[in-house]
């Protein structure tokens, strides 16, 4: 029997109890081409299934590195062929905003091709990392090679913390929980403690 899942997995357990394999590589697929759904929790949510023996974590793997590699395809086609004009009409309706698409595209153009690798970690940039390949000019055997090396990467991490987390989700989820606070405010005293030394060094600079 599955596991209960907790927080915002619980959410995808129907749609895993219904339709297994497909529902990962259909949402993972749409997620990838720009259209803002789970791919990245329903990766999670399948690989915690595979570790409670209810779906088999090779072909989970499998389906979402494919499903992924296509996915940024279609986006890098829609890139290719649409171009920015295509983005900037139509982008809105799934979030991909013109001030939003340039920003990516910037970050995109000044780290070059290690960047579609990284990418697939980037909230944002992930879904719209092969359209942004595309509207660049990037040649596509080199955005393949990139991507797919990122895909591998993507799944291969979130596949595997999923599958040893397995029937103990719900107690990791709770003590993950439990201390969310002190991450965050660790976080902001750390991001205000490099705001404070970076505003200080610019300062200085401009002294001498």
């Amino acid at each position: 029997m599955a596991p209960p899942l907790p927080g915002p997995l619980a959410a995808l357990a129907p749609l895993l109890d219904d339709y297994g394999y497909l529902a990962v590589g259909v949402v993972i697929c749409i997620e990838d081409f720009g259209v803002p759904v789970p791919g990245e929790t329903i990766l999670i949510a399948a690989a915690v299934y595979a570790g409670a023996g209810q779906l088999n974590i090779i072909l989970v793997a499998v389906i979402a590195v494919l499903a992924a590699v296509l996915g940024d395809n279609i986006g890098y086609l829609i890139g290719r062929t649409g171009g920015r004009a295509f983005v900037h009409r139509w982008g809105r309706y799934v979030f991909l905003t013109p001030a939003r698409f340039q920003k990516a595209e910037d970050f995109f153009t000044r780290h070059g091709g290690k960047v579609v690798t990284v990418a697939r970690f980037i909230e944002g940039l992930r879904q719209a990392n092969g359209i942004i390949a595309g509207t660049s000019g990037m040649p596509w055997r080199r955005f393949l090679v990139f991507n797919t090396l990122g895909a591998v990467l993507w799944v291969g991490l979130w596949a595997s913390l999923g599958y040893l987390t397995g029937t103990h989700i719900g107690t990791i989820y709770e003590q993950i929980s439990r201390y969310t606070i002190w991450v965050v405010v660790a976080a902001a005293v750390a991001l205000a403690v490099f705001v404070a030394r970076h505003l200080q060094k610019r300062r200085r600079n401009r002294e001498h």
